[in-house]
């Protein structure tokens, strides 16, 4: 933890607005940093080959409400693949119109997460499928009950045939988060305005969203937003130099120590990735701050000790807005038609 603090405040000195590089230069420098989302679904490190028929059954799963005891909400209500993965919301609404404890992460390019939810606790995307459909204050539902579900409606059984071959009986509510997986892997957004520029398109970047990412890069954010999904990839402190309000960093919610029952993970939490931060406010496990530019002046203080200027925010959040690519255009699917068989949504 020292030598975390020790590394922010160092990276503090370097808060003078840089001489903006040439792009040869900046290109290399971002280069050992990030990298480029691709076109296509990566591979699946569980093994979970992402098929036409799994990605078509996993659609269906993600859409249909009655995958919830209420038959009400479905994965697509919380994570919106039409307004960025989110649902706009401060923290998301379940049964019983319960609100729940954070905010909804969004799922696009979510694949590329070293884990699941702002604490970690789920390994992948399949592991996260299985939470919200059985928490309270989601969807409140059950595996044997989504079971039942799908086995009561001819349109799973032969989705799960295709999707499953060989297996001697493909429902199975295992099955059932590896098609959303599989579904929420070719959720990724590529060829944005910085991924453009990173693949050498010179005239991707304005001069303003060059000077920020050099400002993102010297004042020190990329050291817990790089890779791949600018973030996502590791666990720090919130609050590394100084704690924000209460109202940001609510008190009761510990973050990792919930996970790892660690001292050293309290207030712990996964680093937010950035692609597509533009869509998806409010920021933060809190969703207390709806404003980029409040949410980047607030990290620079709170994790890197730094205040910055005005102008240095603004380079800042225009490089960010370079971080939206191309979304994902997905059609509703047809969802299989119940039957006398197929469990009734429970009142909340």
């Amino acid at each position: 933890m020292k030598r975390k603090i020790a590394l922010a405040l160092a990276l503090t000195t370097v808060l003078a607005t840089p001489v903006l590089a040439d792009d040869a230069a900046l290109r290399e420098e971002a280069k050992g940093l990030f990298e480029v989302i691709p076109m296509q679904a990566p591979m699946l490190e569980n093994n979970n080959a992402v098929t036409r028929d799994k990605v078509d059954l996993g659609a269906m799963l993600f859409f249909d409400p009655r995958m919830s005891k209420s038959g009400l909400f479905s994965c697509q209500s919380c994570h919106n693949v039409g307004i960025g993965g989110v649902d706009g919301l401060e923290t998301s609404v379940g049964h019983g119109w319960q609100a729940g404890p954070r905010n909804a992460p969004t799922m696009l390019n979510a694949v590329f997460n070293i884990a699941q939810f702002w604490d970690g606790r789920a390994p992948d995307l399949a592991a996260q499928a299985k939470g919200p459909v059985q928490a309270g204050v989601e969807m409140n539902n059950t595996p044997e009950q989504v079971v039942a579900t799908l086995k009561s409606m001819d349109g799973y059984v032969s989705a799960f045939d295709a999707a499953f071959p060989g297996e001697a009986d493909p429902i199975t509510f295992d099955n059932f988060a590896l098609a959303i997986e599989a579904f929420e892997a070719t959720l990724v957004t590529p060829n944005s305005k910085f991924d453009q520029w990173l693949m050498g398109q010179d005239g991707a970047l304005t001069d303003q969203e060059k000077n920020g990412l050099s400002l993102f890069v010297e004042t020190g954010c990329a050291s817990c937003h790089n890779g791949i999904n600018f973030g996502g990839n590791g666990y720090y402190p919130f609050g590394l130099v100084e704690k924000p309000g209460a109202d940001v960093l609510p008190e009761g919610d510990k973050g990792r120590f919930a996970v790892s029952e660690t001292a050293d993970d309290e207030y712990v939490f996964r680093a937010a990735p950035l692609r597509n931060i533009a869509l998806t406010a409010p920021y933060f496990h809190s969703g207390k701050v709806w404003d980029l530019k409040q949410a980047v002046a607030i990290m620079a203080n709170s994790q890197l000790g730094a205040e910055l200027s005005d102008e240095q925010v603004d380079d800042i959040t225009a490089f960010l807005t370079t971080l939206t690519g191309e979304q994902p255009e997905v059609v509703h699917p047809t969802l299989p038609v119940r039957t006398s068989a197929t469990p009734k949504p429970a009142p909340m």
